[in-house]
């Protein structure tokens, strides 16, 4: 749980810093390239969710980031892996630096816009750290799930039958036969 609240504190903290330093620095709509033409400082608003898709609903995404963060709050006791633990602090720091925009940014509380201003010109998206945030955590469950790692760090099997890998001989050995039977070569020699 430790794990999780940290990445979230410094994701949000980073998220939320360099929103302040974009819009002291830049004006809207202003564009600066960081590295080329591969990463742009592109200052815009967001009332929508990713890709500007429904700008006219920004309460909406209010109440859902709401929910979800309702539901990682509730979740996160039953976190027993790091990398799950990572995970959630990811998703959790990035929701609440978007939820931070949507209540207090102007037009007014629930209906603020969202900051963004990285902009890489080969994706059709104008994005923030905290969207960053969000899309790692969810790559990241990609891989967990993918590779069979439960909440409590252990990777199931795709042929568990309950029997805890042990083969058959294994489990029927008599273990105090194991310990006496000896190899006819390890007799000492006369």
């Amino acid at each position: 749980m430790a794990v999780l609240a940290v990445v979230a504190l410094c994701v949000y903290l980073v998220d939320q810093i360099a929103k302040v330093l974009v819009v002291s620095n830049l004006y809207e709509g202003q564009q600066v390239e960081v590295l080329g033409q591969l990463l742009q400082f592109h200052f815009v608003k967001n009332a929508g969710a990713a890709f500007s898709i429904g700008s006219g609903s920004t309460w909406i995404f209010s109440i859902v980031g709401i929910g979800v963060l309702g539901f990682v709050i509730w979740y996160a006791p039953r976190i027993r892996s790091t990398a799950w633990a990572v995970l959630f602090g990811l998703l959790l720091g990035g929701l609440l630096g978007n939820l931070t925009d949507r209540l207090f940014r102007a037009p007014g509380f629930g209906v603020g816009h969202v900051v963004d201003f990285l902009q890489i010109p080969l994706l059709p998206a104008i994005f923030n750290l905290a969207d960053v945030a969000i899309v790692s955590s969810m790559v990241l469950f990609l891989i967990l799930t993918l590779r069979g790692v439960g909440l409590d760090g252990r990777r199931t099997n795709d042929d568990d039958d309950g029997d805890d890998d042990v083969e058959p001989d294994e489990a029927a050995a008599d273990p105090i036969e194991a310990e006496t039977t000896t190899d006819p070569r390890d007799k000492p020699q006369s």
